[in-house]
């Protein structure tokens, strides 16, 4: 090997290094995680880091975005289900898988972790979470007032009573991901959580 081949950098892979910044991001939050720290964990050299991303701010927003929008991706998806019972179960069972894919391709919820909680310099990031969180909730109520209207729903059940319940379940399954619970563990939960909601909604009109 040659002192040239030898000293060459290593090409910059931007999606590995979203990941680890993100991985690094989900553990100690924005302000606890340095430039420093991010450096050596992408194998970039400062001047880098800022050419690729701008600023630490940027690429915290870049990794946030990057694994949020997998979140409203599962929304769009089940709310195109053709049965409101099959919403629910898409909205929590998908989540599930979402929030607990392998280490070394997710780097764990991000959405319920220190992005909602961490200093006024994440504002902007915060804002587009909360707006996540908003589109999400309006595209499952919106699906659940069709299906009342269309008389899917015969346990007297109201749309935004369904809907706060769907997504306070999500919120926990998601927090519960981030600490102890394994996927097996949480995945029972999700479906158990949905037989009981189908039970109380009752049986589609025929």
């Amino acid at each position: 090997m040659t002192e040239r081949s030898r000293g060459r950098p290593r090409a910059f892979d931007r999606d590995r290094a979203i990941l680890e910044a993100a991985r690094l991001f989900w553990r100690r939050g924005y302000s606890g995680t340095s430039t420093r720290a991010l450096t050596a964990a992408l194998g970039l050299s400062t001047s880098s880091l800022y050419a690729a991303f701008g600023s630490k701010a940027g690429l915290f927003e870049e990794a946030v975005r990057r694994y949020a929008e997998r979140y409203r991706e599962i929304y769009r998806r089940a709310v195109e289900e053709q049965d409101v019972r099959t919403v629910v179960e898409r909205v929590l069972v998908d989540s599930v898988h979402e929030f607990t894919q392998p280490d070394d391709t997710h780097p764990g919820c991000l959405v319920s972790s220190a992005v909602m909680t961490d200093s006024t310099d994440t504002l902007d990031t915060s804002a587009y979470v909360a707006e996540l969180h908003r589109s999400n909730r309006q595209a499952l109520l919106r699906r659940v007032e069709r299906a009342v209207e269309d008389g899917e729903l015969t346990g007297g059940v109201g749309a935004v009573a369904l809907t706060e319940l769907v997504q306070a379940l999500w919120h926990g399954l998601s927090v519960r991901s981030g600490l102890d619970a394994t996927r097996e563990d949480l995945m029972e939960a999700a479906r158990l959580a949905h037989g009981l909601i189908c039970r109380q909604l009752g049986s589609p009109a025929s």
